[in-house]
């Protein structure tokens, strides 16, 4: 039976993993990385794909750079790696080791998309399908010969989190009907088109300040492409203000950019650069936690009165 090792941290990574144990492969080890301090405790909390291995059964190794501290999974002796959203460079001495190669379950279609946030451009750019690419990893990043390719479609609603869901379902299910056909050598990879190759960098500080001269749709697409991490956010009355969901109002109205010009039971409208206007539904004043916006019209933001402005400070 062949040895292969996994490796991954979030949760994306872990239907994956937990795929190919259902498969009845013989995963020798899960590659991770090093359990990180977290929320405003600090807690030392374990990535998801160490906590699904301890699970299974499954001998877990954590180096802080792979890079430097390959040879213990080489001494492993790896006929496959497999790697899904593992957040490190591989170095060339692993890429080169195993006998059927270190392959990729990457979030889009590639050569769209490459780099470390494909599933929230896809939804930052008004994609209305992305999917899942499974290819050979190369030193270049996200640049190797793609074996097998499965479309998702994007709905209008989908936001970060349930495009992940699916895009993590659907790179399990696609491993899982790839796998048997490169074992046996009936892939034959293809190479990326260069020309057509797209990217996709983290997310930025910058990336989540709304802007509010933009037009509605691009506005719409940021506050869901970012839903539920890291937030969009914008200013009101000097002070930051998430904005965590709002609706896309498909029509005219008078008012600059950024202004409120109607307050509802559930949410307060705002002008976007085009003169349509999204709803603002959801929302967490500074120092608040997250709450519904009528909640806030109700409560904080009682003053809060058409005419003012979103954004017009300390953006």
């Amino acid at each position: 039976m062949k040895r292969i090792i996994f490796m991954g941290t979030p949760d994306f990574a872990v239907p994956v993993l937990r795929q190919l144990v259902d498969d009845g492969y013989q995963v020798v080890m899960a590659v991770t990385q090093p359990d990180r301090p977290k929320g405003r405790k600090k807690v030392l909390t374990p990535p998801p794909v160490k906590v699904e291995a301890e699970k299974l059964g499954i001998p877990v190794y954590q180096p802080e750079k792979i890079k430097d501290e390959y040879e213990y999974v080489l001494d492993q002796q790896p006929d496959l790696i497999v790697t899904a959203a593992f957040g490190q460079i591989l170095p060339k001495a692993l890429l080169e080791y195993p006998a059927f190669g270190c392959i990729n379950v990457h979030a889009s279609l590639l050569p769209e998309l490459r780099g470390g946030a494909p599933i929230q451009y896809a939804i930052l750019q008004g994609k209305t399908e992305t999917g899942i690419t499974i290819m050979y990893m190369v030193e270049k990043l996200d640049a190797g010969a793609i074996l097998t390719q499965r479309k998702v479609p994007i709905d209008k609603e989908d936001h970060v989190g349930t495009l992940h869901d699916k895009l993590s379902e659907t790179g399990a299910q696609l491993l899982s009907d790839t796998l048997p056909k490169l074992l046996a050598g009936e892939l034959q990879a293809v190479e990326q088109d260069e020309t057509k190759a797209t990217f996709a960098p983290n997310i930025k500080r910058g990336d989540e300040k709304i802007d509010w001269t933009r037009p509605m749709i691009e506005i719409y697409n940021q506050i869901r492409g970012l839903h539920p991490w890291p937030v969009a956010f914008t200013t009101y009355k000097d002070k930051i203000m998430k904005i965590w969901w709002a609706e896309p109002i498909d029509r005219s109205f008078d008012g600059e950019p950024g202004e409120i010009v109607d307050l509802t039971e559930d949410g307060m409208v705002v002008v976007c650069g085009d003169t349509k206007a999204v709803k603002v539904t959801s929302l967490q004043p500074a120092g608040k936690k997250r709450m519904e916006t009528g909640d806030f019209l109700r409560g904080t933001g009682s003053n809060t009165r058409c005419g003012d402005k979103l954004g017009e400070k300390n953006g």
